[in-house]
C-alpha cells in the first residue's frame, strides 16, 4: 500500500525501503530477480537486521513475494497477470474514485489540484525517459485523488494495486505510453472531473486511463518480443 504522509525523520528502514522501491519501479532490480539479504547488503550498505524489517513492507506493497525455503524476490510479470491486475484495479479504483468526488472536502480538492500541479512540472521537463520524479509525482497524484474516500481499507487496497502496476512501466519501452496518447491531457481531465464533482465523469476518466495503459504496455511488449526474435 502506499506509503502515508511522515512529519519525522526517516528511519534507516524507511530510506532502505525507498530505494529499493525506486529501484523495482525502475527496472534495475528485474521482475522475478532474487531479493537475497547477501546482496542486497552491499548493494544498499545496509545489514540484514534493516532487510528482514525492509523486505516484508516490500511484500504488503505488492511489489515483492515472500515463500518458504525460496525466500523473497521481486513480484514477477506476464500479460495474464496485467490484465488480472487491470481487471482488479478498474473495479477497487473506480469504485475509490466515486466515492473520493462524492465525499471529498474543500481539503482534498486543493490537495488534488497541488499534486497535479506538481505532476505537470515534472511532466513538462522535456526528458526523453520516464524519471524516477515523475514516477513519484505520478503516484502522489492519483493517490491524492483516491484520499478523497473516507474508507481507509478501500484506499489502501486500490493504493496497493497502483503500486504493482507501476513495475510493468520498467516492462516495455516508456516512450511508446507517451507516444501514442496524451497522458498531460488524461491527468488533467480527471483532476477537473473530480473537483468538479462529476463523479460517473471521473469514474469513466479513470477506467479509460487504466485500461489504456495497460494496452500500450500489452502493444509494446508484443513489439519488443517480436523484435527480439521471441514468441508473445
Amino acid at each position: 500500500m502506499a506509503p502515508r504522509t511522515r512529519t519525522s525523520t526517516p528511519t534507516r528502514s524507511d530510506v532502505v525501503l525507498s530505494q529499493i522501491r525506486s529501484d523495482v519501479l525502475n527496472g534495475r532490480l528485474a521482475p522475478g530477480s532474487k531479493l537475497g539479504f547477501v546482496d542486497l547488503g552491499g548493494r544498499y550498505a545496509v545489514s540484514t537486521g534493516v532487510l528482514r524489517e525492509v523486505l516484508p513492507r516490500l511484500v504488503e506493497q505488492g511489489l515483492a513475494t515472500s515463500e518458504a525455503q525460496l525466500g523473497f524476490r521481486v513480484i514477477d510479470v506476464s500479460v495474464d497477470r496485467l490484465s488480472h491486475l487491470t481487471d482488479a484495479r478498474v473495479a477497487i479504483e473506480t469504485l475509490v474514485t466515486r466515492r473520493a468526488v462524492e465525499q471529498g472536502d474543500v481539503s482534498w480538492e486543493a490537495e488534488v489540484v497541488a499534486r497535479h500541479h506538481a505532476l505537470t512540472r515534472v511532466t513538462d521537463s522535456g526528458s526523453g525517459d520516464i524519471q524516477e520524479e515523475w514516477l513519484a509525482a505520478h503516484e502522489l497524484f492519483h493517490i491524492a485523488v483516491l484520499r478523497g474516500c473516507s474508507n481507509d481499507y478501500l484506499v489502501d487496497t486500490a493504493s496497493r494495486l497502483r503500486s504493482i502496476s507501476e513495475v510493468y512501466r520498467c516492462w516495455s519501452r516508456p516512450e511508446h505510453d507517451r507516444t501514442h496518447r496524451d497522458i498531460a491531457q488524461e491527468h488533467h481531465d480527471i483532476m477537473d472531473a473530480a473537483i468538479g464533482r462529476d463523479a460517473d465523469r471521473a469514474v469513466e476518466l479513470t477506467e479509460t486511463h487504466i485500461r489504456r495503459t495497460t494496452e500500450l504496455l500489452v502493444a509494446a511488449r508484443s513489439d519488443e518480443e517480436l523484435a527480439a526474435g521471441r514468441p508473445g
